[in-house]
């Protein structure tokens, strides 16, 4: 039977989470070639590379990412075995690691969360945004629990995932009281002309008002573009312009921004999505997410 050095895990497991082997060195109060020697021996019984240097930095390859995602499990489970043996027990909880692309609304992914802390042991959640497929590639090496998002998984994309549908909702146009009231009237043809603000080329939902627009004869005065929505909700605010945002957190929108409502369409539709390495979901968290949008904030 092989067996597994822990050590050299270990100093693997630090050099990866310092950045570099002179900071793990300095950590450890280790000799640098003592650190660099052991995780030699590490790759040379694992059979692959751990890391590559870029410019002056060691950066995790791929096999690299996965054995730092279970040395992470291991030293966290370690840490906890030395407590409950030194007398001092902690109950777990359970972790919930979560990734969502900047474009993601903040109000429905506060919606969409919600009921993880609603189960029945206690949770640890842990949020990471980022590009899109760069959180792909988090997942795909389990790295997340879920990725939350506003697209389902496209099949050109190198992941074995699978898209869970949450649920969909019409968009509303918000903006200040006075401006709500001037386009109100003869929404949408009201917009030909708007000042608009809107999100950024890249997200689903733009391309969707686009084809709305083309289709209505619409040609509002798009005067900002936003890759996150929450500002583009603050420069709304501010009475800049209009700026769609999904229907089904309308009256959060309208009380955090302290906007009103100038019309709404469900000729477009966003869609949101659970996008997981599992085709059945399993984790409590996830479950719970899935089972609360589709019943009641989709319903």
């Amino acid at each position: 039977m092989d067996w597994l050095n822990y050590h050299h895990l270990f100093y693997f497991w630090k050099v990866a989470r310092e950045g570099s082997i002179a900071r793990a060195a300095e950590q450890l109060h280790l000799a640098h070639p003592t650190i660099s020697k052991q995780l030699g021996q590490l790759e040379a019984a694992l059979g692959d590379k751990l890391f590559e240097r870029v410019g002056r930095n060691l950066v995790l390859t791929e096999f690299g990412q996965t054995v730092f995602g279970y040395a992470e499990e291991i030293f966290i489970v370690g840490r906890e075995l030395q407590d409950a043996i030194r007398g001092r027990p902690r109950g777990r909880p359970l972790q919930f690691v979560v990734g969502m692309p900047d474009v993601l609304p903040k109000l429905i992914a506060h919606r969409l969360l919600k009921p993880a802390f609603e189960i029945s042991e206690p949770i640890h959640l842990v949020c990471h945004e980022g590009r899109y497929d760069d959180l792909l590639a988090e997942l795909a090496v389990h790295r997340l629990d879920i990725v939350l998002s506003d697209s389902p998984m496209s099949p050109t994309v190198n992941v074995r995932a699978f898209s869970h549908l949450l649920g969909e909702s019409g968009l509303s146009f918000f903006a200040k009281a006075d401006l709500a009231t001037k386009y109100r009237r003869r929404f949408p043809a009201s917009l030909d002309g708007a000042p608009l603000l809107m999100p950024t080329e890249k997200t689903a939902v733009r391309r969707d008002l686009n084809q709305w627009f083309n289709t209505e004869d619409i040609r509002p005065a798009i005067i900002a573009e936003f890759e996150d929505t929450a500002l583009m909700k603050v420069f709304g605010q501010d009475g800049v312009g209009l700026f769609p945002a999904p229907t089904v957190i309308e009256k959060e929108v309208c009380r955090q921004y302290r906007v009103r409502v100038a019309g709404r369409t469900d000729a477009v539709r966003e869609r949101y999505y659970a996008i997981s390495v599992e085709r059945r979901l399993k984790h409590p968290a996830v479950v719970a997410i899935c089972k609360t949008a589709r019943k009641n904030l989709f319903k």
